[in-house]
């Protein structure tokens, strides 16, 4: 009697932990539906701007970058949930191969980006420079700079002067552009009470000077704002940092551990 119970018990006991399968199985479904809405969103903002007239001056374009993010990680989440729910080790190392990779390349792209400060700062006024250059012709880029200076509280990259960069703002003598020495409708302070939104706030203001253009404006270049922000955060930016990589090392350390209990599952069977 005893040996039967015991081959019973043998016939029933598996070395794969059924709660870590089919965690490491929701936990990949989760993000390869996120991954589905990311391509979603790109092919929409794709189409959308396919159907405006304004000129696409990324070299990269943004809609492209949302698609090639989602298809990559649709296909790293993809290895993860078949992997788990067929224990399938070759999928499952794929899985926990391309989250590595994923996981070191942000982690030395912080560490670069830390050690050297100033290039990474010089390289983000380069891109606020095109930014402004090209205000006017890419929809993309004006509604970045917006959000930048409506969240920031700024206005340029070094200071509102920076604007005499864009055609339209240009401050110089021979300009015909009605936005001549203006500022984008962004930098203006918001008025208390204010009934009817006034967009011209910024109309001129290139031709004053600091103190007469705190009056109507944030004066303050967003490099300032921003390197002020970061100080001022760096308990959020470091939570945001853990936040991403964390999810990333649990389906690390899942994988992992679920292959190591299919290895053992197959050795017990021959």
């Amino acid at each position: 009697m005893d040996r039967k119970l015991n081959l019973n018990r043998a016939e029933t006991f598996s070395f794969i932990n059924p709660w870590i399968r089919y965690f490491l199985f929701f936990f990949s479904f989760l993000f390869w539906v996120f991954s589905l809405l990311i391509v979603a969103i790109g092919v929409y903002a794709k189409v959308q701007k396919a159907t405006d007239t304004v000129r696409d001056t990324f070299l990269i374009d943004p809609a492209v970058i949302l698609i090639v993010v989602g298809v990559v990680m649709f296909f790293i989440t993809f290895c993860g949930c078949i992997g788990a729910l067929r224990e399938n080790i070759h999928l499952l190392k794929t899985f926990s191969f391309s989250l590595t990779l994923v996981f070191l390349t942000q982690l030395a792209i912080a560490v670069l980006g830390f050690f050297y400060s100033d290039q990474t700062r010089d390289a983000l006024g380069k891109f606020v420079n095109k930014a402004i250059v090209h205000y006017r012709d890419d929809l993309d880029l004006q509604n970045l700079m917006d959000y930048i200076q409506r969240e920031f509280k700024c206005c340029g990259w070094n200071n509102y002067t920076d604007w005499s960069w864009n055609l339209y703002f240009n401050c110089t003598q021979g300009n015909p552009s009605s936005e001549r020495c203006a500022v984008p409708y962004s930098c203006c302070t918001p008025v208390p009470g204010e009934v009817v939104i006034n967009t011209k706030c910024g109309f001129g203001v290139q031709t004053q000077n600091y103190l007469e253009a705190t009056k109507s404006i944030y004066p303050v270049g967003c490099a300032d704002r921003a390197v002020r922000w970061i100080e001022s955060h760096l308990l959020l930016v470091g939570a945001l940092a853990l936040g991403l990589s964390l999810p990333q090392i649990a389906g690390i350390v899942l994988s992992q551990i679920l292959i190591s209990q299919i290895q053992d599952e197959i050795s017990s069977v021959l």
